[in-house]
C-alpha cells in the first residue's frame, strides 16, 4: 500500500485482502480456525507464520488483519494487534511489558478501569505504581527511577480532560529506559499523533470513536513490530482477549467516514463550549480549546483540535446535575463516549463512582460536572437542548 496517501484515502483503502471473488466491501472471515494442504504446511506454519497466514482466530484473521494494518496505517506505527474490548487493550499494552518486581509511574487522572488495572490487579502481582499528576512534568521527573520499567496516562484524561506533555514525559521515560504507553482514547487518531511524539505503544478503546456508532466493543495496541510481535502477540495469543472478526468488520466499515464523523463532532464540541463559557448556572466549562483550560497552549501544540469532549460543572452539585440531566431530551444518558449520538455522563455516579470522594476531588471530580461527548446532530439543537436544560438544574 501507498505511504504517500492522506489521511481519509487510508481510512478506506489501507489494509484491504480480497479473495478470489474481487468483493468490493472487506471479507467477513467468520471462522475459528484454517485448513492446511499437508500435514507438513501445518507444522510449518507453526514453526514460522508468514505475514499472510493464519493459524487459530485466537491468534489472528484476515478481516482482523485488515483491520489492524489499516490503523496502523492511520497512526503511523508498524504494526497493531486489535482486541476484544478497549480494557482488553489497556490491560494487554501494561502486562504484556512487567513482571513481579516492576517499577510503573501512572498519571492518577485516569478511568476508573484504568485505575483498577494499575491499583489492584498490577499490585496483587507484584509490580509497583507510584501515581502522579499528570500534568506537572517536575513530578515525572521526580517519580521515574532507574528501574522504572513503564509509564502510563491518557492523553487527554477522562472526564477532566487534563492534557498530558507527550514528548516531555516521553524523554523522560526513555531517559531512564522506560517505555512509554498511552491511551489516546480522547484525542482520537485523527488529531494526535502520539507515535511521533515519542509512545512506544498507543492504546485505543475503538469502541468510541473508530465504531462511532454504538454497535460493537473493540480494542488495538500500537507500536513497533518488535514491541507487538515479541510482548503483545504472545500474551494476547495465550490469554484470549482477541478481537472477533465481525467486530473488526463493523471497525473497518466504521473507518471509512471517521475523519468526517470526528472532525464533525470536533466543530460541534468547541461551539459549545464557547457558547456555554460564562453560563450563570456552570463553575466551569472545560475543553482543551478554550483559552481558560490549564494546559490550552499544550493542547494547540500537540494536537490539531480539541476532540469531541466537553466537560461541564453544574452548580448545586449531584441534584443539580441530576435536574439537567433528566431535563436533556436530545443527548443520551449513557456512559459510553465518541458516538454519533450525543452523551451526557456523571462520571461520578458511574465511571468513577468506585472512586472514594477524597479521590474524586483528587481527579477534579465534583458531584456537579458532566461529561458530554459530541456527537453528528446540529450544533444549534444540542446547544439549544443544553442551554434549557440548565434553566432547570
Amino acid at each position: 500500500m501507498s505511504k504517500n496517501w492522506n489521511t481519509r484515502t487510508k481510512l478506506v483503502h489501507e489494509g484491504i485482502r480480497r479473495s478470489q471473488y474481487g468483493e468490493v466491501s472487506e471479507a467477513i472471515f467468520l471462522t475459528q480456525g484454517f485448513v492446511y494442504d499437508t500435514a507438513e504446511q501445518a507444522e510449518a506454519r507453526f514453526i514460522e507464520i508468514g505475514d499472510d497466514e493464519f493459524i487459530y482466530a485466537r491468534y489472528g484473521n484476515p478481516t482482523v488483519r485488515m483491520f489492524e494494518e489499516r490503523i496502523a496505517a492511520l497512526e503511523g506505527a508498524e504494526d497493531a494487534f486489535a482486541t476484544a474490548s478497549g480494557m482488553a487493550a489497556v490491560n494487554a499494552a501494561l502486562t504484556s511489558l512487567l513482571k513481579a518486581g516492576d517499577h510503573v509511574v501512572s498519571s492518577r487522572a485516569l478511568f476508573g478501569s484504568c485505575l483498577y488495572i494499575l491499583e489492584e490487579i498490577l499490585t496483587r502481582y507484584g509490580v509497583e505504581v507510584t501515581f502522579v499528576d499528570g500534568t506537572d512534568l517536575a513530578a515525572w521527573k521526580a517519580a521515574i527511577r532507574d528501574d522504572t520499567k513503564a509509564v502510563f496516562f491518557e492523553t487527554m484524561s477522562n472526564p477532566t480532560l487534563e492534557i498530558i506533555d507527550i514528548a516531555g514525559v516521553a524523554e523522560l521515560a526513555h531517559a531512564k529506559g522506560a517505555l512509554v504507553v498511552a491511551d489516546n482514547v480522547f484525542a482520537t487518531p485523527i488529531f494526535s499523533r502520539a507515535v511521533e511524539q515519542g509512545v512506544d505503544l498507543v492504546v485505543y478503546s475503538t469502541t468510541k470513536h473508530i465504531d462511532g456508532q454504538g454497535r460493537c466493543l473493540g480494542g488495538v495496541v500500537l507500536g513497533s513490530k518488535e514491541l507487538i510481535r515479541k510482548k503483545v502477540e504472545p500474551y494476547l495469543k495465550h490469554t484470549g482477549g482477541a478481537l472477533s472478526p465481525f467486530n473488526a468488520w463493523v471497525m473497518l466499515k466504521g473507518m471509512d467516514t471517521l475523519d468526517l464523523r470526528v472532525r464533525a463532532a470536533a466543530e460541534a464540541s468547541l461551539k459549545l463550549a464557547e457558547a456555554l463559557e460564562g453560563h450563570e448556572k456552570l463553575a466551569r466549562v472545560i475543553h482543551p480549546s478554550l483559552p481558560s483550560h490549564p494546559q490550552n497552549a499544550l493542547a494547540a501544540s500537540q494536537m490539531e483540535a480539541g476532540g469531541t469532549m466537553l466537560a461541564l460543572d453544574v452548580k448545586g452539585g449531584k441534584d443539580a446535575a441530576f435536574r439537567m440531566l433528566n431535563a436533556l431530551e436530545i443527548w443520551t444518558i449513557s456512559n459510553n463516549l465518541g458516538d454519533s449520538k450525543s452523551i451526557a455522563t456523571h462520571p461520578a455516579t458511574t465511571t468513577h463512582q468506585r472512586l472514594s470522594e477524597e479521590q474524586r476531588a483528587a481527579l477534579g471530580i465534583t458531584d456537579g460536572l458532566i461529561r458530554l461527548s459530541v456527537g453528528l446532530e446540529d450544533a444549534g439543537d444540542l446547544l439549544n437542548d443544553l442551554t434549557t436544560a440548565l434553566e432547570l438544574a
